[in-house]
């Protein structure tokens, strides 16, 4: 019964190791993808904040709200990642906030 018991032993260290391998690489890779998902939303949130304080500085300096992203980016320093992002700006009028959507642009070469 001894020799049984260390074959079953040994048996049990060769199916254990791989598995817990296994385990932590599986582990660790969705640790990863919950990172890079945290920080493409943070990314979408801050280029919007960008953009909203951009027309704010815009409406205090001007009197107006810019008419248009490409405005904010000549006039106020706002940077647009276009490959990464789609800004959806629709400026209504002078004196209105114009309203403003920020997707990650999934489109993949």
């Amino acid at each position: 019964m001894g020799r049984r018991d260390r074959i079953g032993g040994r048996l049990l260290k060769c199916l254990l190791l791989p598995l817990a391998v296994v385990g932590a690489v599986l582990a660790f890779s969705a640790a990863v993808r919950s990172l890079e998902g945290g920080q493409a939303e943070e990314g979408l949130h801050q280029l919007e904040t960008a953009l909203r304080k951009g027309c704010v500085a815009c409406y205090a300096a001007e009197g107006a709200y810019p008419p248009s992203v490409e405005y904010l980016e000549e006039h106020y320093g706002v940077q647009v990642d276009r490959e990464r992002y789609l800004v959806f700006y629709t400026a209504y009028a002078e004196n209105l906030m114009p309203d403003i959507t920020v997707l990650e642009n999934s489109y993949e070469e």
